[in-house]
């Protein structure tokens, strides 16, 4: 009794921790997102300049990276060569900085609940990419089901009462560009066994966002910044908003590695659904019948692209074990021939 007590004591345990770990990834996630809207709307915060504030995002990212690696040394860093740093990071870093500097502007244009239904694009952008880049095989059904996200996009676009066709370029850009970073990550890195952490990550990929983000930042706001002489730094909603931004890569660390990628993800459609419904209820953003009928439908396609997804890993997990099975039933049929030549 004591250790069935127990062992349902641990797995009480286990799911209020995964529970803990998800409510924290949603906060966190939700609260950089209406964050950056609020600074960034010109009706709110009224500061619409994307890369300064993905430059002070990166800055302070890598500052706290660096203590946590060099200082503190919370987690090892990756032995890396510099040409490796400089053809495989290099490339990934310019990947993100274009990534956030798109999406970070897309919310001068655009609606929080808009941006997040367009953001149901990124499993038909990461699929499309990685067949042209030959890391994904063409499959007529996930290209029917990618073909089936996007129409709900389409409608949920239809139905937008604020469409800015300018912030829908640059929402989509940013998700292209996200999606490229991500195949190319696992050419890239993982291919070579390289994995990153989300700490590590920041060490060695924010600094190079930052000098990519330095040259646009030089010619399209550094002119402006420097004419508007009304601004002052305002130390506490860009430190805390920064500070907000890396303790978002720290819960995706916790999500990840406590419970799975796929809770990851179905947090991540709460997520979004919390967003939309607070857009509504709480910015007064525009949701149509029409934009949720929409999204419903590019909901759908993604959670079955999801599902198709972990079945593939489940089955290629029973492959495995059943080659490690039959492995060690060759291995023991062998040992008893050769004990039987021996008895001979």
């Amino acid at each position: 009794m004591g250790k069935g007590g127990s062992l349902s004591d641990n797995v009480i345990k286990n799911i209020i921790l995964s529970y803990t770990y998800v409510s924290i990834w949603i906060f966190l996630s939700f609260t950089v997102i209406v964050y950056n809207k609020y600074i960034l709307d010109k009706k709110l915060y009224n500061w619409p300049f994307p890369i300064s504030l993905t430059m002070i995002h990166m800055s302070f990212c890598a500052s706290l990276a660096f203590l946590l690696v060099k200082v503190f040394r919370f987690v090892d860093p990756v032995s890396m060569s510099k040409h490796l740093y400089l053809s495989s990071v290099v490339p990934i870093g310019a990947l993100y900085s274009l990534s956030l500097w798109l999406s970070n502007s897309a919310y001068i244009y655009l609606s929080v609940s808009f941006i997040q239904m367009l953001k149901a694009l990124m499993p038909v952008a990461v699929y499309s990419i990685g067949v042209l880049l030959k890391k994904e095989s063409f499959k007529t059904d996930t290209m029917v089901n990618m073909v089936s996200i996007s129409f709900g996009v389409a409608i949920a676009a239809y139905g937008e009462a604020r469409f800015d066709t300018w912030g829908v370029m640059l929402q989509l850009g940013a998700v292209a560009f996200e999606a490229t970073r991500l195949v190319m990550i696992q050419i890239l890195l993982t291919s070579k066994g390289i994995t990153f952490n989300p700490i590590t990550s920041l060490y060695y990929v924010a600094p190079c966002c930052l000098v990519f983000l330095l040259v646009p930042w030089i010619f399209v706001e550094y002119p402006v910044l420097k004419q508007s002489s009304s601004f002052e730094f305002d130390f506490v909603i860009f430190g805390t908003n920064s500070f907000c931004a890396f303790a978002l890569n720290l819960a995706v660390f916790l999500l990840v590695g406590k419970t799975s990628a796929l809770t990851m993800n179905v947090a991540g459609v709460v997520k979004d659904w919390l967003l939309i419904a607070f857009s509504w209820s709480v910015i007064k953003d525009t949701v149509t019948p029409i934009n949720l009928f929409g999204y419903g439908l590019a909901f759908l396609g993604v959670a079955y692209y999801n599902h198709a997804k972990l079945q593939a890993l489940k089955a290629k997990e029973v492959e495995k074990k059943v080659a490690q099975t039959d492995e060690e039933a060759d291995r023991l049929l062998l040992g008893e021939k050769q004990g039987q030549g021996n008895d001979k």
